[in-house]
Formats: C-alpha cells, structure tokens, sequence
C-alpha cells in the first residue's frame, strides 16, 4: 500500500497515541470515583431483587427502597452497636488494671531483673540493663517520635478517607438503587429497535444474576455468622460477638473467606483463650466449611449464579488481581454475565452458519 501523505498519516497516529496516553492517565486520576462509582452499582443491582420483591407485594418504588436501606443501615448499625461496647469495655478493663498495677508501687524493671536472675543465674543482669540503657540513649527518640507521629497521622488519614468513601458509596448506592430502572432504560434506548427485545432479555438476566449472587453471598455470611455466634457462645470462647462478626464479614469474601475468617477466629481463640477452646474451634470450622462447599453453598448459590467450579476459581483470582477485594466480588457475576452471552448469543449465531 502507498502512502502519499507521510506527514498527515504521522500526524494523526500521533494524536491518537497522545489521546490514548490522555485517557489512561484521566483513568488513573479517576480511578478512586471509578471504584467508589463501581461499588455502589454492584450493592445497588445486589439490592434491586429485594426492592423488586417488595414491589410485588404492592409497595411503591421509593417505599419499597426506603425500607431496603433502611433495613441495611440498621444491620450494620447493629454490627456496631455489638462490636463498639465491648472493645470500649476491654479498653477500660486495661487502663483499669494498669492504674491498680502502678499504685500498688509495680515496677516492671525490677520484676524483669529478678526473673532473669533466677532464670539465668550465670548472667550478670547488670551488664545487661546498663547495654540496654545505653543503647536507649544512643537513639534518636525525637525522630522516632517524629515517625510515629507521621504514622498515626498517616493512619488517621486513612481512617477519615475511609468513612468518607464508605458515606459516598452509601449514597451513590441510595442513588442508584432509586433509579434503576431509569438507568436500565437509558441504556436499552441505545440499541436499535430491531435488537432491543433480545438486548433487554440479555441485560435482565445479567443483572438478575448479579443481585442473586449478592444475596447468596450475604446468605452465607448470616448462615456463618449466627451458627459461629450459637457454637463460640457454647465452647465459651472469648467475646463470641465480635468473633461471629468477623466470620460473617470474611464470608463474603469468594473462595478463601470463609478458610481466613476461620484462622483468625482460632487463633483469637488461642491467644486469649486456651488451647482446648482453639482445638475444638478448629475442629468446628474444618467440619462447617466441608459443610458450606459440599452442601449450603451449592444449595444457594447454584441458584444465583449457575457458573462451573474452575470458572469460579478462575474468575476469582483474576479479579482479585487487577481490583482487590471489590474485583474478587465482582469477578463472578461478571463470569456469569460472559457465560450468558456465550450460550445465549455465540452460541447459537455458530450454529447458523
């Protein structure tokens, strides 16, 4: 092929590398709304099947929405209102026990050289505490404190950016979830009327199987979460509450969830409970998680989203690799929506040729 304007063909692949170069980078600087953006229309599409169900029992659309959030607001607020008192109480039952400790005259320096007297007997403690005291004292504690408190700001900051992410995704998700169907239509009247009725068939079923997955994942969570509650309440394990909660939340993480919220549990159980308490814990949540992958989660989410076992595992890595947490929660009714248009579409235009 002749080219017989070299420099209007150079000219316009230049402008199309530098717009391509200007919207990756507009990608990049957007990326934080993109996520937030992304994470409400996935809570919203997971609560429209709720919303739907209620408008069938006659209810208004922005009744049946009110009461939707609502209900999710004070589940979380119940969350809270479960978790806070008790870590303030234990906060409290330190500081506590550290003021009885310092007036009744506890000095832990003194302590520590006794025990290492009667520990090693050979060792001359002395030496010992004055290396360690001047080593102290060869340090930099002005800089030090200047790192911690960088950090704890830097921490702070984190935790502020955090909630203020949280209320922004809570109301683009009241937003969404009140105009669905709205927002439906406006992407339906983009395809010709020819294909619209196949495209709305399509677009239906893709969204009803990521609300389903949704509320099959949060089923799993509940089921978790209350038969964790019952069972550590049983075996006497330390603040069963606040364990049931971390059960509930890791269970909505796919594949490895449930096996991280139940070593952490165990070892909470270990650390500051006894042994027999981990043991029996651990017994517990290898019979429950063969339970959950053989039977409960079969049961509910062969329901939601009828995807193979590989194609999960699959979907699952690959969306955590590229988007975290949020791409391993969407990874599988995105594989969902795929598997739809490749039986539904691919599929049968193959078989026509």
């Amino acid at each position: 092929m002749k080219v017989h304007n070299p420099f209007r063909v150079a000219f316009v692949a230049t402008l199309g590398v530098g717009l391509g170069l200007v919207l990756i980078g507009s990608i990049q600087t957007l990326s934080t709304i993109l996520l937030y953006v992304g994470t409400a229309l996935f809570l919203s599409l997971g609560l429209d099947p709720i919303v739907a169900w209620l408008e069938r029992r006659k209810l208004p659309r922005w009744a049946a929405v009110l009461i939707t959030i609502l209900a999710v607001l004070g589940v979380f607020a119940g969350i809270l209102v479960m978790i806070v008192p008790i870590i303030v109480g234990q906060i409290t039952q330190l500081v506590s026990d550290i003021q009885d400790l310092i007036e009744k005259g506890w000095n832990p320096v003194a302590e520590a050289k006794t025990w290492m007297t009667e520990t090693f007997p050979n060792l001359n403690v002395d030496d010992v505490f004055t290396y360690l005291n001047d080593w102290f004292e060869s340090l930099d504690v002005g800089a030090i404190g200047e790192q911690i408190g960088g950090g704890l700001i830097v921490i702070g900051g984190a935790v502020l950016a955090g909630f203020a992410g949280a209320f922004i995704v809570l109301i683009l998700t009241i937003y969404f979830t009140a105009s669905t169907p709205n927002l439906k239509r406006a992407v339906y009247q983009l395809v010709p009327a020819s294909k619209r009725a196949r495209f709305i068939d399509l677009g239906e079923q893709i969204t009803d199987s990521v609300g389903y997955y949704v509320i099959g994942q949060l089923s799993l969570g509940v089921i978790n979460g209350v038969l964790s509650a019952i069972f550590l309440s049983i075996i006497e394990a330390p603040f069963p509450a606040v364990l049931a909660v971390i059960a509930f939340f890791f269970s909505l993480i796919p594949l490895v969830g449930t096996l991280t919220g139940s070593t952490i549990i165990v070892l909470f159980c270990l650390g500051l409970g006894s042994p027999t308490t981990a043991l029996i814990a651990a017994i517990y949540y290898l019979i429950y998680m063969q339970i959950e992958a053989y039977v409960i989660s079969p049961r509910i989410m062969g329901r939601a989203v009828s995807v193979p076992g590989a194609v999960v595992v699959i979907a699952a890595l690959a969306g955590g690799a590229l988007l975290g947490l949020l791409g391993a929660l969407v990874a599988i009714p995105v594989a969902a929506s795929i598997l739809i248009i490749y039986r539904q579409v691919v599929i049968p235009r193959q078989n026509e040729r």
